[in-house]
């Protein structure tokens, strides 16, 4: 950001107004000590944030702006592990701390519920483990927490419950045990240069043919059959078959399936189906 010129004053409200890449989020990281000007200076409630921008001195600056008690800034900075460094700036933080920080940001009210986006982003795993328990233990005080995340194994191993989203719609939405679960359902791969053949083949055999890419090309991956009833429907028809084996999928996998039967489901139903 080379150049930013705004107030914000105490007793209105005041909007950032810009098309996406304007620079609002960048003058809200400036705001609350994320990031660093190139030049100029940036002060909450008056006070400069050059020379005090540690982690307490901006939760501080935001518990002042907010009525929230100094007590309630020692507590997140407790509870976020970043009390053991009080002197460490912010511009010096590793992502992983960086994102202790905005976790704290979002702790200083104390809320009820909790809207945390990618919240083990760049954490390393020794965060991985301590976000995931601060996550269960401020659940298990009655709060409501929803985070979101793009990986399927990672998220089965921090939420209760998972809901998959593909396109603005629900694919799916159930216990994060149950969908776990899924990876435990084994499949036949088979490699052939007949794909679409084979497919049918299958499917009027009453196999279910997954609609996903697989990682090579030339492979079906197959459930509701067994390897050798595969092979055997493959050889009646004349089929080619160059691989066969059964393997249970990734989490990662499963997510993509779940997403791309949805897509084929919602081209299939058109647009007077998705109404």
């Amino acid at each position: 950001m080379d150049r930013l010129s705004l107030t914000a004053r105490p007793g209105a409200v005041t909007a950032f107004l810009g098309a996406a890449g304007a620079g609002k989020t960048s003058a809200l990281r400036l705001i609350l000590g994320l990031d660093s000007p190139t030049a100029g200076t940036v002060a909450v409630c008056g006070v400069p944030l050059r020379g005090r921008r540690t982690a307490g001195a901006v939760l501080g600056a935001l518990a002042r702006a907010h009525g929230i008690g100094a007590g309630r800034v020692a507590e997140v900075l407790a509870e976020t592990g970043l009390l053991q460094e009080p002197r460490r700036r912010v511009g010096t933080y590793s992502p992983a701390m960086l994102q202790r920080l905005r976790i704290a940001v979002a702790l200083l009210g104390d809320p009820p519920v909790l809207l945390l986006d990618e919240p083990l982003a760049g954490l390393d795993a020794e965060g991985v483990r301590w976000a995931r328990g601060l996550l269960r233990a401020l659940a298990a005080q009655g709060r409501t927490v929803a985070i979101t995340g793009d990986r399927a194994a990672e998220m089965a191993g921090t939420a209760d419950r998972i809901v998959v989203l593909d396109r603005g719609r629900t694919v799916l939405a159930q216990s994060a045990a149950e969908f776990t679960a899924r990876s435990a359902v084994a499949r036949v791969v088979v490699g052939t240069p007949h794909r679409a053949e084979l497919a049918a083949v299958l499917t009027d055999g009453r196999a279910t043919v997954v609609r996903a890419g697989l990682s090579r090309p030339g492979r079906l991956a197959v459930t509701g059959m067994t390897a050798e009833r595969v092979g055997a429907l493959a050889t009646e028809h004349g089929i080619v078959i160059l691989e066969l084996g059964t393997r249970r999928p990734a989490l990662e996998e499963v997510l993509g399936e779940l997403c791309a039967a949805s897509r084929t489901v919602s081209a299939e139903a058109g647009p007077e189906g998705g109404r």
